[in-house]
């Protein structure tokens, strides 16, 4: 199975985060319309991604006839279940520059979180679950 798409999005993911990362630092009210755009532009690479995932990836892992392979497949679409419906609602929340001007470190108390669990569940896949799709 061909996965460069997907890594492609991990490589665009985690250049995302590190960007909101060194907007936040220099100050989230002073860089809130560029932090709210770039969540906005993530949000819009990890949906996707989720998307495709579940459309295409798991079926066909869970399909392939590698029950080790399908085992980790399921394993994998449940763990990001909550790691998506919590970085959703954050992109949904703090998409608005008024907001991170409102509230700069509940902003980036919720980062700290959402976006290092993101940025964890990239890492795994690029260092598990990628190499054993591609030695299928």
């Amino acid at each position: 199975m061909n996965i460069d798409r997907f890594k492609h999005q991990h490589v665009e993911i985690l250049s995302g985060i590190s960007l909101l990362r060194r907007l936040s630092h220099q100050g989230i009210a002073d860089h809130a319309v560029d932090i709210a755009h770039e969540l906005k532009a993530l949000a819009q690479v990890v949906t996707q991604h989720l998307a495709i995932e579940d459309r295409i990836l798991y079926p066909s892992l869970e399909q392939s006839g590698d029950d080790r392979m399908a085992r980790m497949s399921v394993a994998y679409q449940n763990d990001m279940k909550g790691i998506a419906s919590a970085f959703i609602n954050f992109a949904r929340r703090w998409g608005n520059a008024t907001q991170l001007t409102r509230s700069p470190e509940d902003f980036r108390a919720e980062a700290n979180t959402i976006l290092r669990n993101v940025h964890d569940r990239m890492l795994r896949e690029n260092r598990e679950f990628y190499p054993a799709i591609e030695a299928l």
